[in-house]
């Protein structure tokens, strides 16, 4: 039997600059200047936010931080400090850091460090997430966008063995990285080390994740896509002899409200794909012509395609039905996480971004109410997949 966990990520956007600077501004992740950031509005956002996860650790809703750079798309520019601040605030549910920019920092052993603390201030409720820094956090972290992946790895291999290693110190010597002397204080609360997670759909990236046994999540990633990805992690392990992975090894982000009826929550639903007409708009040059950006074979169609259409068809209906969204009363949403789960071959842990866009702090309170309530407990307990595809 599988239960699914269920996750609230909230990147704190800030929907409040002028909508005619937003449609002038060449890109809202990169250079949008931050005069038009207000503290005192930022800082109730904050408080807002910390309430919701407060609200979460009661109801046992775990708990998702994440980072990004130089634009409204998210005022959590600092993950280790955000981090650090809800595993003080909190004092049951799990948290995950998705995570610090490891491909942008230039010290994985001071990350290391940075994670050890957090679990053991959280007394062993800290999870680790990894992923692949897009091209305009490369610009806001100057750092070199070539070989980004093999730099991923590394920084990835060295972090586990500063997490994990407590016989004194031991040097490092790689390709990205040199450390001659690495003996990180505290060590970790959770032994041998906090949970890794990362967050990719390229396959051969997903392949490696599952070697690893690595929780691979997909963001947006629809059924076929998500699908795939997780086949790939499938495959691999089994390529290598490894054990079949169970459920939890994948997870899935997607946009998410529950309301009491399905009309409240497609109404304020709709108030979230601003994330996505507004906050992801980066610039076109950034994105496309970056060295490293996409594989030599890949680069000729990326730069034909010419700059980016923001997506057209955004209702709640349309990204319900592309699997990117899950909205309704409590038993709609329940149907349509089982439904994910069975399409996309199994998923034990839904990562629900329900404070997006222009969503109110009362609106995403009620919402985290009655997932906790009346969602959570119809996902424990499931059959697996295959038995009950099996049995229809």
């Amino acid at each position: 039997m599988t239960s699914i966990e269920l996750w609230n990520h909230c990147e704190n956007p800030y929907p409040f600059v002028p909508a005619e600077v937003l449609d002038a501004a060449e890109s809202v992740r990169a250079s949008l200047p931050n005069k038009y950031c207000d503290p005192d509005i930022a800082a109730r956002l904050y408080d807002e936010i910390f309430e919701e996860y407060q609200l979460c650790d009661d109801l046992g809703l775990h708990i998702v931080t994440n980072e990004h750079h130089s634009g409204i798309n998210n005022l959590w520019a600092a993950s280790p400090v955000i981090t650090g601040i809800v595993a003080r605030i909190t004092k049951k549910v799990r948290i995950l850091s998705l995570g610090t920019l490891i491909t942008v920092r230039p010290d994985p052993v001071r990350v290391a460090t940075e994670y050890a603390t957090i679990d053991v201030i959280s007394r062993g409720r800290l999870d680790i997430g990894f992923v692949k820094s897009g091209a305009t956090e490369m610009v806001s972290g100057d750092a070199n966008p070539m070989r980004i992946r093999e730099r991923e790895w590394e920084a990835i291999d060295l972090i586990e063995k500063s997490l994990t290693s407590h016989d004194g110190p031991f040097s490092w010597e790689g390709k990205f990285f040199t450390h001659p002397h690495v003996n990180i204080w505290p060590r970790p609360y959770q032994q041998p080390r906090p949970e890794f997670w990362a967050a990719t759909s390229d396959m051969p990236t997903c392949a490696e994740l599952g070697r690893r046994g690595i929780v691979n999540t997909l963001l947006f990633g629809g059924y076929d896509r998500t699908r795939q990805a997780f086949e790939a992690y499938k495959q691999a392990r089994h390529a290598a002899g490894l054990p079949a992975p169970k459920e939890d090894r994948f997870s899935y982000m997607a946009f998410c409200y529950v309301g009491d009826t399905d009309e409240e929550a497609f109404r304020i639903g709709q108030k979230i794909p601003w994330f996505l007409t507004v906050s992801i708009k980066s610039a076109p040059q950034m994105s496309k012509f970056q060295p490293g950006q996409f594989p030599p074979e890949m680069a000729p169609a990326a730069w034909r395609a010419g700059s980016s259409k923001r997506p057209t068809n955004l209702t709640v209906e349309a990204l319900i039905a592309q699997g990117q969204m899950f909205a309704g009363n409590p038993d709609t949403v329940v149907k349509q996480i089982k439904a994910f789960r069975e399409r996309v071959g199994g998923v034990g842990r839904i990562i629900m971004m329900t404070r997006q866009g222009l969503v109110t702090h009362a609106e995403a309170m009620k919402s985290f109410n009655l997932t906790a309530n009346e969602v959570l407990p119809q996902l424990r307990d499931l059959p697996p997949v295959e038995e009950r595809a099996a049995a229809e």
